[in-house]
């Protein structure tokens, strides 16, 4: 018999591809609002093992998801008519593949940064992260193999309601999982109190790389979703405010939390679409929704059950 938590999953697996195979018939808009919103939970909930979990604060998750969605992109468009896979009936391989291997060098790229950058903490730690994610986005503005700051053109749109959402139900699974091992009560410990962490033996940093890690491959996975799902890529949509926007999915849902991290990435991106004609002003009103929520709800505002109260 399977744990509850595997049979959740499989069955928001099963789900997924019954859904994406009666999706011809949606609205095209509804479909990339939804796909966004799948994309958004993997995002939110990757940056929450570092943030809210771990208790770092992270700003470069746009760069983790840069180098992920143009590393897959590369593949399925370069790779894959140069050696005709799509003649051969092998395209459904090319795409996950691409998703994986996309993951797995933003994964290095998170351990390149966190290595020699997370025996730093707090504001500094935030300084080196941002620091990243602008040093991304410049190099591939200035990359003519990747398009330069024309951007990525003709990226096939292989994304469908299966992978976005097949995705986010085995991220979730992943951090709860990672949390409910050994590991995460190492993550717990260096959130709570690092230097007591250190002097119980602790390996803190290996705990602060193993998480960036982690979350650095999921965000790498859904930069890929991204790439295939709107068939275009520019550097400027991986800039401060991408990563801003995914750190205010976390604290909205509440740090360290994962069905409010959710809700609130869900909410957050659907919510975007009728904020989109105020243009550069709907970043000022998220920072006014972070400044609230941090004076006045700082646990979050999506954990649940809302009403609960403490009892004497």
């Amino acid at each position: 018999m399977l744990p509850r938590s595997q049979i959740l999953l499989l069955a928001s697996l099963i789900l997924a591809g019954v859904v994406s195979a009666f999706s011809g018939n949606m609205d095209t808009y509804f479909l990339d609002v939804a796909m966004g919103v799948g994309i958004s939970v993997v995002l939110a909930s990757s940056l929450n093992l570092i943030n809210g979990f771990t208790g770092q604060f992270s700003l470069g998750h746009a760069g983790f998801m840069a180098v992920g969605a143009y590393t897959s992109a590369m593949i399925t468009t370069t790779l894959g008519p140069k050696f005709g896979w799509s003649q051969l009936g092998l395209q459904w391989v090319l795409f996950p593949a691409s998703l994986l291997v996309g993951g797995l060098l933003s994964a290095l790229a998170g351990l390149a940064v966190g290595a020699p950058s997370l025996r730093l903490k707090g504001d500094y730690l935030a300084i080196v992260t941002l620091g990243f994610g602008e040093i991304i986005k410049v190099v591939l503005q200035n990359v003519e193999a990747v398009g330069g700051a024309r951007g990525l053109v003709a990226v096939p749109g292989h994304t469908n309601l299966f992978w976005t959402f097949g995705t986010a139900a085995l991220t979730v699974y992943v951090v709860w999982a990672l949390m409910n091992s050994t590991y995460g009560r190492g993550f717990l410990a260096v959130a709570d109190d690092e230097v007591a962490a250190e002097a119980m033996g602790l390996n803190t940093t290996r705990y602060k790389i193993i998480a960036f890690a982690v979350g650095s491959f999921f965000a790498g996975i859904a930069g890929g979703l991204y790439a295939h799902l709107k068939g275009y890529l520019n550097p400027t949509g991986f800039d401060f405010n991408k990563s801003i926007e995914i750190v205010i999915m976390v604290i909205l849902g509440g740090m360290g939390k994962h069905v409010g991290v959710i809700v609130a990435a869900v909410v957050l991106t659907a919510v975007q679409e009728p904020l989109r004609q105020l243009g550069d002003w709907r970043m000022i009103l998220y920072a006014l929704i972070l400044i609230l929520l941090m004076i006045l709800r700082p646990q979050g505002l999506f954990v649940w059950p809302l009403w609960t109260k403490k009892t004497t």
